[in-house]
């Protein structure tokens, strides 16, 4: 039977609109699955340090699954915390930009004034691995143990050099605690990147180096290590014993991982955790972490944002404990 009224005519017509519209959407989505164009991943390190091949590692691997390129981009400043803030300010969350996070980030807003919260304005993506923190000197350098470092160190407080990559980061936090434990104090000096903070310790600039990343230059003879801050000693290195059994109880946990702007679709949040998930097994990505002396501990994002709660607030504690003042 034909249809003759013109209101039944309408709603028809509406109907049909609308599943051409469902139906368009559905096809839209279907040949536009996330990722459908290369991902930029943040590093907020200069270029040349520990950072790069391990991430470019992962990148790599993660680029496998996802069908899509991972594009490392540096973005250096303020002691790693200019790159990864970046993303706290984006207006939109697609996937397409990532960061690498760690600690330095979320102890921000407690050292100076910034505008993003680091608690609520990410999303916690996955933690990949921990930093292992040691205390280097020169190869050629006098001291060869830690507390031959310290005893000189208290012979005349602030001549000894000790530098860390940024001016707020935890092994900076650490090695105040370490100089006001032993009774001394050293001239702390900030460093933009691992790379040129080597090359000054080696030169003979820098007296201590108190940072992660020491691996390759310790294994290739330029480096000594005199201790880490670790709770057990690291097997690479049986010789070389921890700040804690030495009798000064300080232990860094210093895990990194990713984060996107806040507001991820959670859809897109399980693709790129599954990926990078995958990824963190890598043989490369591995080989890569145990060069550098870094842990891997893959854990989910759920659990990282978890772990920057709890970090903020034992930096507040740390932070009092020396007297630390914000800017």
């Amino acid at each position: 039977m034909p249809i003759t009224s013109p209101l039944r005519r309408r709603e028809v017509l509406g109907g049909l609109l609308a599943i051409g519209a469902v139906v368009g959407a559905g096809s839209a989505l279907a040949a536009d699955p996330f990722p459908s164009k290369p991902i930029t991943l943040i590093l907020p390190f200069p270029a040349g340090g520990s950072f790069d091949p391990i991430f470019r590692s992962l990148a790599n691997a993660a680029s496998q699954d996802l069908g899509q390129p991972v594009v490392l981009m540096h973005k250096p400043g303020a002691g790693g915390v200019t790159g990864t803030a970046g993303l706290a300010t984006m207006n939109e969350a697609d996937g397409y930009t990532l960061a690498v996070m760690h600690n330095s980030v979320i102890r921000a807003p407690l050292v100076q004034k910034v505008t993003w919260d680091p608690l609520r304005d990410f999303t916690y993506l996955i933690g990949l691995a921990g930093l292992t923190t040691g205390v280097t000197v020169a190869a050629d350098a006098p001291w060869k143990s830690l507390p031959e470092l310290l005893e000189d160190a208290k012979k005349r407080p602030g001549a000894l050099s000790w530098g860390n990559v940024g001016a707020i980061s935890v092994n900076r936090i650490y090695a105040e605690r370490l100089a006001k434990m032993a009774g001394t104090k050293f001239n702390m000096v900030p460093f933009k990147g691992g790379s040129e903070s080597f090359q000054a310790l080696i030169g003979r600039h820098l007296d201590v180096y108190g940072d992660p990343g020491f691996g390759p230059q310790v294994q290739g003879g330029k480096a000594r290590l005199l201790a880490t801050f670790t709770a057990q000693r690291l097997k690479r290195y049986p010789d070389v014993p921890t700040v804690k059994e030495l009798g000064w109880d300080l232990v860094i946990e210093s895990p990194v991982g990713l984060v996107a702007p806040k507001g991820l679709d959670p859809k897109i949040t399980a693709r790129l955790q599954a990926a990078f998930s995958k990824a963190a097994s890598d043989p490369a990505y591995l080989q890569q972490l145990e060069s550098f002396d870094m842990q891997p501990n893959v854990i989910s994002g759920q659990a990282y944002a978890a772990y920057a709660r709890g970090q903020f607030e034992r930096e507040q504690k740390m932070l009092a404990e020396i007297g630390f003042k914000p800017e």
